[in-house]
């Protein structure tokens, strides 16, 4: 890996640099993945509430929840990536002791919340 690309992938996220807990950038073709996935999602919402507004048969309703609930999923699987390859990469390789094991922890947590 040339030099430039390795500052080119420390600033792809911004989670490693800062002190908040508010990334300065994410990947930009991740982000435009996601914003579309969850326009998408927000359809899908207003038609689940449609269906329920005109009783429509509860297995139909369901289905489309399990859709909804399935393209979140995919959101969080592309954000854990991007928070895999930048935030805990940068942290890990280039980090102190103690941020490297604040950050195995964080990905544990992560990990056991998320992965239901």
């Amino acid at each position: 890996m040339t030099r430039v690309q390795d500052h080119n992938d420390d600033a792809a996220c911004g989670c490693a640099a800062q002190t908040s807990r508010k990334a300065v950038s994410v990947d930009p073709a991740t982000r435009f993945a996601n914003m579309r996935r969850l326009r998408r999602i927000e359809g899908q919402i207003r038609g689940i509430q449609r269906m329920v507004t005109a009783d429509r048969y509860c297995a139909d309703i369901l289905v489309q929840i399990s859709s909804v609930q399935e393209a979140l999923r995919a959101v969080g699987r592309a954000l854990m990536r991007n928070h895999l390859r930048h935030c805990a990469t940068q942290a890990i390789r280039k980090g102190t002791r103690a941020q490297a094991e604040s950050m195995y922890d964080e990905l544990l947590n992560l990990i056991y919340t998320h992965a239901r």
